[in-house]
């Protein structure tokens, strides 16, 4: 394991989320998903419960359907390595408002706290470095996050962020399980946002 892994993921996801104005974030399965519930349970999240691998490919697809607005895809490294094909679309296709951001605890948190090869090598950064993607250094401390927070709406992406966190699960918030609510209310929130927009 890391010896630079310290910060707390709470934390990381508040600091990130505290100023979040018009951001739509993706959150993977498990964890992250936990974190921004416990947050801050936001219409404009849509919380993936399962398919994993698949945060990142979401959240560039919604990218490019709301170009005006800023887009987090908020993961762990879990999920990031079943899902590094998706780097490359991304890199290629440029989406200058999609911020994709990795809690790396190197470890399967939800199957037992396995080491996952973020423990064992892998560098998620230079892997993200390799498709053309904007790179901010792993990170290992707060004042860098909250500089992160700053840059997602800032449309210098697309921007990827490997936050080192450290291991442990913290007590789980549930957010509804119905994917037809999750959904609409994703939508809805979007829509709206739209038509105020329009009527200005």
């Amino acid at each position: 394991m890391s010896q630079n892994i310290s910060l707390d993921r709470r934390e990381v996801v508040a600091s990130l989320l505290k100023n979040r104005k018009d951001l739509l974030v993706v959150s993977g399965l498990g964890s992250a998903t936990y974190d921004c519930a416990a947050v801050d349970d936001h219409p404009n999240n849509f919380y993936l419960w399962g398919a994993m691998g698949g945060t990142a490919s979401l959240a560039f697809g919604l990218a490019l359907a709301q170009p005006r607005r800023p887009i987090l895809a908020l993961t762990g490294d879990g999920d990031m390595l079943m899902g590094l094909g998706a780097l490359a679309t991304i890199g290629t296709q440029g989406p200058k408002n999609l911020t994709i951001i990795i809690l790396d605890n190197e470890e399967y948190g939800e199957t037992g706290s396995q080491p996952s090869a973020t423990a064992l090598g892998t560098s998620l950064s230079n892997v993200a470095r390799a498709t053309s993607t904007n790179i901010v250094e792993d990170i290992t401390n707060m004042n860098e996050v909250n500089n992160i927070s700053k840059l997602m709406h800032e449309k210098a992406g697309p921007l990827f962020v490997n936050i080192k966190i450290a291991s442990g699960n913290p007590i789980k918030v549930l957010p509804s399980r119905d994917g037809h609510y999750l959904s609409n209310r994703f939508s809805e929130s979007v829509l709206s946002y739209a038509k105020n927009k329009q009527g200005r």
